[in-house]
């Protein structure tokens, strides 16, 4: 077994992010809210993934964007929660996630889509990564919500089916097949699909992400 990687005091906490273009995210969403809707959820999952990243006050937050970091919605983002910007660059999302990875770590990495990560989870995260190389929150689709490391593993992000039910499920037979060692985290659940807004609404947390 590789031992574990000590970790310093600070992560960077890291938000994934694509502009709030109508038609262009959250797809699935589309039938049920309307491109503009659907643009508009989106984009209050990213400010409520960039509240959650700055309440959690574990090190620098910086926000990952796509296509670049050139819309006015990531700067207005940068402007209130003290967010730095960064463009995703990569063929794919393993390659883009490895791109931030390798730019500096230790890091915590959260996407934009899961309303019920919170502050209490970033810290679960960064106390496990600072005894082990790897942490994950699975996703109930199958995917994670959340991965942090204590150095780059490009190994986790080679092959993998992204947007599949399969990546953690390929994701954890990378960890074993590189003898790293990793914690998980409870499972959680994003928003992609009707059936997960309709959740989002039965929950109570519509009007708080869209505030």
């Amino acid at each position: 077994m590789t031992p574990a990687a000590r970790a310093p005091d600070a992560p960077r906490v890291t938000v994934f992010a694509k502009a709030p273009v109508a038609g262009e995210v959250k797809t699935r969403l589309v039938p049920l809210l309307g491109a503009e809707g659907a643009a508009a959820l989106h984009a209050g999952l990213v400010r409520q993934a960039l509240s959650i990243a700055s309440q959690a006050r574990l090190g620098p937050v910086e926000l990952w964007c796509a296509p670049d970091e050139t819309h006015p919605f990531f700067e207005r983002c940068a402007a209130q929660f003290g967010a730095t910007l960064h463009r995703q660059r990569g063929a794919d999302l393993g390659a883009r996630m490895h791109a931030a990875f390798a730019a500096g770590t230790p890091r915590l990495l959260i996407g934009s889509d899961c309303p019920a990560l919170s502050a209490a989870d970033l810290h679960a995260a960064w106390g496990a990564l600072t005894k082990c190389e790897a942490v994950f929150a699975p996703a109930e689709d199958g995917g994670y919500v959340l991965v942090g490391l204590a150095r780059p593993q490009p190994s986790l992000f080679e092959g993998v089916n992204w947007g599949t039910a399969a990546v953690m499920t390929q994701t954890r037979a990378r960890l074993e097949a590189g003898r790293i060692k990793w914690h998980e985290l409870a499972t959680l659940w994003d928003v992609d699909r009707p059936e997960d807004y309709a959740r989002l609404q039965r929950e109570g947390r519509l009007q708080e992400v869209l505030s």
